[in-house]
């Protein structure tokens, strides 16, 4: 995956490293006293469950609470006090790696709609020694509301690719079928010798591994041919995030034409006048942020709408229900429509009707839903199209069994929020499987600052693994 996790990933393991600065102070008093006990030493080198020990914040993963910390040391608090790390670049210790991703550096930024405003505020967006407030500077844009555009993000991510001469590592357009543990000597001779040339290959660290893995896959070249891969590495990292397979609801007619599980969805039908001013409303399901997303493009473009979801509106679970009002107007906008505007009583807002815990029983071919209420109640109407966004499911069916083996609760499949992959949370290795590490989303980091602890974790396990740590 090339998304965020990959990026800061290749990053680390390019030789890009981390120190404390001299003479910064973090607020943290605590953790201060720790990083002035060996700042000659970088902390990749460093004992990550030491430093991170006793620090709180909005992730359940201790490294990803101290890599953010380090470089954001108070933004939750409103603070913009500068990074206590400074990077050094130290090519001896560089491993050499590569990052397989189906589109440009980026990952699943290249497909959210580009205007969309993200929820995070936008120097969270950032990845390390590159702000992404001076970047958007640079493109002489200001933040809206403190925050950045999906297109914004996407640019800047390709952009710092290039800046930190990553791209050698990086390669696009390409489809991981197969990932297996196969052993070292079923691989041909001719294959190791050709490895073996490369004096930093894997073939040449001290203790030879007797397992390695099999990486299979397809390039999609630009006459748009497909041309067949393996590759052969010691450690595989899953970093292919979540947005692969949105969630059905499994119901009777969700396979008819006019029900879609994607936001462009909606964006095309506008596009080409299928949906507009004077058609029957369209159907949104859910109550995440996607779903509120559907709503506000569809208000603005004066769509009507039904809006069904399972939830009470005042449910603490609902997303709504955890932003703070002052960064998020739009959304909170959608909480107040949903509050307002129920199927009982009209409220200010055009165009649109909520259907609190409710849920969707079919979709008929002549474009009519049935819904049913909380006491079995049920009600048809007439739609112009229906857009499923309750979610999505990582795709991992390049692993033996869909990698459901690898998940918190092996019975279940892999769930950035209810059931990730189970990993070490210092080193975030698998495990189920030594050699193979997962990231971001699928370790259940789902916000880009969160993300790059565990990237930090990674690089500080495999440096140690190759003995490329200094004495």
């Amino acid at each position: 995956g090339n998304g965020p996790s990959g990026i800061c990933l290749s990053y680390l393991l390019s030789g890009y490293t981390p120190y404390f600065k001299r003479h910064s102070l973090h607020p943290n008093p605590i953790l201060q006293r720790k990083l002035e006990e060996t700042p000659e030493v970088s902390v990749l080198d460093q004992d990550l469950e030491y430093l991170s020990e006793g620090l709180e914040g909005r992730s359940h993963n201790p490294v990803a609470l101290l890599f953010d910390t380090l470089q954001r040391p108070d933004t939750d608090f409103g603070g913009t006090a500068e990074s206590v790390l400074t990077w050094w670049h130290e090519p001896d210790r560089a491993i050499p790696h590569l990052v397989l991703g189906r589109n440009a550096p980026g990952g699943a930024w290249h497909s959210i709609e580009g205007s969309m405003v993200t929820l995070s505020r936008g120097e969270w967006m950032g990845l390390p020694d590159l702000p992404f407030k001076e970047w958007l500077k640079q493109k002489r844009r200001g933040l809206r509301n403190n925050r950045a555009t999906a297109e914004d993000i996407a640019q800047y991510y390709q952009h710092y690719v290039m800046k930190k001469g990553l791209q050698k590592n990086f390669r696009c357009g390409t489809v991981v079928t197969s990932v297996r543990k196969v052993s070292a000597e079923s691989i041909s001779k001719h294959t190791q010798k050709d490895l073996q040339e490369d004096s930093d290959s894997l073939w040449s660290s001290n203790e030879q591994s007797t397992e390695v893995f099999q990486v299979d896959g397809f390039f999609k070249t630009v006459e748009g041919d497909k041309e067949l891969f393996s590759i052969y590495a010691e450690n595989v990292v899953l970093a292919t995030g979540t947005y692969d397979n949105p969630t059905w609801l499994g119901v009777k007619g969700e396979n008819l034409s006019y029900v879609h599980h994607q936001l462009s969805a909606l964006e095309e039908a506008v596009k080409n006048n299928g949906v507009g001013i004077m058609s029957d409303p369209v159907l949104i399901v859910g109550a995440g942020l996607t779903a509120a997303d559907a709503i506000l493009f569809a208000h603005h473009c004066n769509i009507p709408v039904i809006h069904v979801f399972r939830r009470r509106v005042g449910d603490p679970g609902l997303i709504f229900n955890q932003l703070p009002k002052m960064m998020y107007p739009e959304y909170h906008k959608v909480h107040q429509m949903m509050k307002e505007q129920t199927a009982a009583c009209a409220g200010p807002y055009e165009r649109y009707i909520s259907f609190p815990e409710h849920h969707v029983l079919s979709f008929g071919k002549d474009k009519k839903c049935i819904l049913q209420d909380k006491n079995g109640c049920q009600k048809a109407y007439k739609i112009s199209m229906a857009l499923v966004l309750t979610g999505s499911n990582p795709n991992l069916s390049f692993l033996p069994k869909d990698g459901i083996d690898l998940a918190m609760d092996s019975d279940q499949p892999v769930n950035p929020k209810r059931n990730p992959i189970d990993v070490d949370p210092f080193t975030y290795e698998c495990t189920q499987e030594k050699g193979l590490y997962a990231l971001g989303p699928l370790a259940g980091d789902n916000f880009v600052r969160f993300v790059q602890g565990g990237a930090l974790a990674v690089a500080s396990s495999l440096l140690k693994k190759t003995n490329k740590n200094p004495p």
